[in-house]
């Protein structure tokens, strides 16, 4: 069998310091001023991004909006004048290399956006002819944002029989309602969603004019193809991966043709079993009981958490830094209900949050790691383990059967293979109808009835906002499965809890931060090449 890899020389099997690494701490040299003036910048750029993020006008520090934004403006020009005064030539190769880097984040630093202020949103003109002002001198950037608004709007405000809903909320009840009537008014009711991105998939629709946008920009060099090289893998090995695993699963799905409620219904058994053990207010509780068990505690690192929904709230799950020196994490989701799927998304949140939490170097590189794949998959390095029967056993009281604990896990995952394929392959031949590349793909591969007259693929607001992003989540399934393989293998199984497990995984795959190229903390830990055997292994358990 010919392997999906990522190739890498120079694989080791023990953790030693890489050049021009350092441990935390600003150091005694050059740059130990400067170092502080940024960790001062950054932590009140932080405070401000998260408090905005929120909705507040205090953030949780007491420090009012107002003072931030004076205080960030005195740290930039702090910072700057400092830095102005560094000679370059005196520096050594690893203070040189720090600097470097200190440079491209201030540059890449923007002041956070105030938020919407509820009540007062003004509604978007989201009609799928839409045009972008002709003064405007970036067209597809203003329509990518004008698009992403629009989803966003429509992914929060969904109405089924009078209930107001979201995109996550109906996707989890989608597995979880026994009436298939109701399935279907469920699913039907993101027909706003998808319509908001692609209209009725005409050329002129905005997905379709924002593709054609994209690719005259990129000039034959997608992101799709740019992501894959910084794998270490051809776009065609990688396409051939993916394609792979989607054969993989279809080798487990009955001989038959699902309506795409009926799919989410199908693979829902584990939800629909175990859901009712999983209200809203226990979501916090659960997971910190899990992270607990591993000894990352969310109370005692600090990671706080915004999870109400509210008007003009961002319309995707995240987390990001709230502080640094200590690294502290902050993580925004909105949840009206309870449930397996909603409890899945919040302990790979959190899977970020303790990422953040151990990441230990000089100030210069306490970021997130140069890999936005790593990253992406690193999140579910423990959160995947509530797949597992003896997980639901210890921490929900009950436990669904194995296989539809595992339809459960790999239905989102395969999902993700199919958007990430189906981004591939639109940018690819923009000139196609995405509803027919989407068609293909699903029935094909997840044996979903055809519907091309529906835009049903345009749920993700990464399609709109971060083209090439869902391959993050498609290599990364393969990257977890692998990393999650190994840790097993020389640690131990950490199912149940394993109180040393943070103390142990956190200076071997966390702690980096831009310290450390991510592909080579890979290799490091896992001895050789990624490759597709253990995602397929663990596909086939019974």
């Amino acid at each position: 069998m010919r392997l999906l890899s990522i190739r890498i020389l120079g694989a080791l099997l023990v953790l030693v310091p890489a050049a021009g690494e350092a441990q935390s701490g600003t150091p005694a040299g050059p740059l130990t001023r400067v170092e502080s003036a940024w960790l001062d910048l950054i932590n009140v750029h932080d405070e401000l991004k998260m408090t905005r993020s929120m909705g507040g006008t205090i953030s949780p520090r007491g420090n009012s909006v107002s003072t931030l934004e004076s205080r960030l403006s005195r740290a930039r020009k702090i910072f700057t004048d400092l830095a102005a005064t560094i000679r370059q030539e005196t520096l050594d190769s690893a203070d040189l290399s720090a600097f470097g880097v200190l440079g491209e984040r201030f540059s890449a630093l923007s002041d956070p956006e105030p938020p919407p202020v509820p009540g007062q949103i003004a509604p978007a003109n989201c009609r799928p002819d839409w045009q972008v002002p002709s003064a405007t001198r970036d067209t597809l950037s203003a329509l990518t944002a004008h698009l992403f608004d629009c989803y966003g709007r429509a992914a929060q405000q969904v109405i089924v029989d009078g209930e107001t809903l979201d995109r996550l909320t109906i996707l989890g009840l989608l597995g979880r309602t026994d009436d298939p009537a109701r399935r279907r008014r469920l699913f039907m009711g993101l027909q706003p969603v998808w319509q908001s991105v692609n209209g009725d998939d005409s050329p002129g629709s905005p997905y379709r004019r924002m593709v054609a946008l994209r690719v005259r920009s990129w000039e034959g060099s997608t992101p799709m193809v740019a992501r894959a090289r910084e794998l270490g893998v051809g776009p065609d090995t990688l396409e051939e991966g993916l394609v792979r695993i989607l054969d993989a699963w279809r080798a487990t799905l009955p001989d038959t043709l699902f309506e795409p409620w009926d799919f989410y219904y199908h693979n829902g058994e584990a939800s629909r079993l175990l859901s009712h053990l999983i209200p809203k207010d226990s979501l916090p509780g659960i997971n910190r009981r899990f992270y607990r068990a591993l000894g990352a505690d969310p109370v005692a690192l600090e990671i706080r958490y915004d999870l109400e929904p509210r008007t003009g709230k961002y319309p995707i799950a995240f987390s990001d830094i709230a502080r640094r020196n200590p690294m502290r994490a902050w993580v925004s989701a909105s949840y009206r209900v309870g449930g397996l799927d909603n409890l899945s998304e919040l302990l790979h949140e959190t899977g970020h949050a303790i990422h953040v939490s151990a990441i230990n170097t000089r100030p210069a590189y306490a970021e997130w790691p140069d890999s936005d794949t790593f990253t992406e998959a690193i999140a579910d390095l423990a959160a995947l383990e509530m797949y597992e029967p003896a997980w639901q056993q210890r921490f929900l009281g009950a436990s669904a059967p194995l296989a539809a604990s595992l339809r459960g896990k790999y239905s989102g995952i395969v999902m993700d293979i199919a958007w990430s394929l189906f981004e591939i392959r639109v940018h690819r031949s923009p000139d196609r109808s995405p509803n027919e590349i989407w068609t293909e793909i699903t029935r094909d591969y997840l044996r979903i009835r055809p519907h091309p007259e529906w835009s049903w693929w345009a749920m993700r607001g990464q399609l709109v906002g971060s083209p090439g992003y869902m391959l993050n989540y498609a290599f990364g399934a393969i990257l977890i499965a692998d990393l999650r393989a190994r840790l097993t293998a020389i640690h131990g199984p950490f199912t149940a809890g394993d109180p040393g497990w943070y103390q142990w995984v956190g200076p071997r795959l966390y702690r980096f931060g831009l310290a450390v190229p991510a592909r080579e903390v890979i290799t490091r830990f896992m001895g050789r090449a990624v490759n597709t055997d253990a995602i397929l292994a663990d596909m086939a358990r019974k």
